[in-house]
């Protein structure tokens, strides 16, 4: 990466500051109201992190996203092996989630997510991906073009990848080759995980114990509420769960933990998974992890005493609200998800300081 250019730090003075009413600074997110809101972190990927950050920020103004760089399909992908950078696709939409819904926040949110159509090099490639990757290069920090971003959209929080480093996502899957259904395989790439017709046995990442940003780590400490998934079970979720810091931080934290279940199995990797394997699996990759609640759609669990159950290993309770949207498709209602989160935040555990 290159040094910051001076124009890059003209641009920086020229972001406008009153879009979402925040003072210049390098934390993306609103200014903190302390005493009157609770910090909170979320973790994943995808469209997973994106519904849960489209419901938190509007429940609270001190949010931080943790967001995982293994992506390597895509417009993210194609950058990542011409570039050797980041994945910046889940960076992005997390970013677009985290726009308000103001003309200008939603102007933005289109603009970044738009992806050109061409018959050129410049097919399917996202206009924020390239956004994110030209600031990585000018700035030479991760952190700080993130943040400078966000200012620009008027996020209402602020984006964090969870390691500096791209990382390789592997499993070993039971029957990834249909012709050799009881062998076990390692798979190698998010996408080729996420699509496998074979049932993930774990999955590890390579290099295995890829380092934290420090300020993910920092944020982790410092919130008062941790909330993991929903997501891709195996490819957005866990993640998290392989970076040694990042996952001592969650062990750490005197943060309360929320865990948000996906509303259906995801093709692929969680075929006909219960809302309890979800947890097994889970424990399995990180067995000192402990949760405070366990938030599900009332109705995409068929059996609310088995999920108590598995809840109970985790020392978890179990929240059961609806939560997605009354077309019936297995989409997060942003409005309903945000209620269900600030239930569980004034009724659980603690009584914040912010009510």
């Amino acid at each position: 990466m290159t040094p910051r250019t001076p124009r890059l730090s003209r641009l920086r003075r020229a972001v406008p500051e009153g879009r979402a009413g925040r003072p210049a600074e390098t934390r993306g997110a609103r200014p903190r109201r302390r005493g009157t809101q609770p910090k909170v972190v979320a973790l994943g990927g995808g469209m997973g992190l994106s519904a849960s950050l489209a419901a938190l920020r509007r429940i609270t103004g001190d949010l931080t996203a943790v967001v995982t760089v293994a992506d390597d399909g895509g417009s993210s992908g194609r950058l990542r092996d011409e570039l050797g950078v980041l994945p910046p696709g889940d960076l992005r939409k997390a970013l677009a989630a985290l726009c308000g819904d103001d003309d200008w926040g939603q102007t933005w949110a289109r603009v970044i997510q738009h992806r050109f159509q061409s018959k050129g090099d410049l097919h399917e490639h996202a206009v924020g991906n390239l956004l994110i990757v030209a600031l990585w290069e000018q700035l030479g920090d991760h952190v700080q073009a993130l943040d400078l971003v966000g200012r620009l959209l008027g996020a209402h929080g602020r984006v964090l990848p969870m390691s500096a480093v791209p990382l390789e996502l592997q499993a070993r899957v039971l029957g990834h080759d249909p012709r050799r259904p009881e062998d076990v395989d390692t798979v190698r790439g998010q996408a080729t995980v996420a699509l496998t017709p074979g049932e993930v046995q774990s999955v590890h990442l390579v290099p295995n114990d890829p380092p934290a940003v420090p300020e993910a780590v920092e944020a982790v400490l410092d919130a008062d509420w941790v909330v993991l998934g929903p997501g891709s079970w195996f490819s957005s979720v866990i993640p998290h769960l392989l970076v040694p810091e990042l996952l001592d931080a969650l062990l750490q934290t005197k943060a309360r933990r929320v865990l948000s279940l996906n509303l259906a199995p995801q093709p692929g990797e969680t075929e006909g998974f219960s809302p309890q394997r979800h947890l097994e699996v889970l424990g399995r990759h990180a067995p000192k992890l402990a949760l405070d609640v366990v938030l599900a759609d009332e109705a995409a669990v068929p059996d609310r005493d088995l999920l108590t159950d598995a809840a109970e290993r985790f020392g978890a309770a179990v929240e059961l609200a609806p939560v997605a949207r009354p077309d019936g498709s297995p989409r997060h209602d942003p409005e309903l998800l945000a209620a269900a989160y600030d239930r569980i935040f004034r009724m659980h555990g603690r009584i914040g300081p912010w009510r």
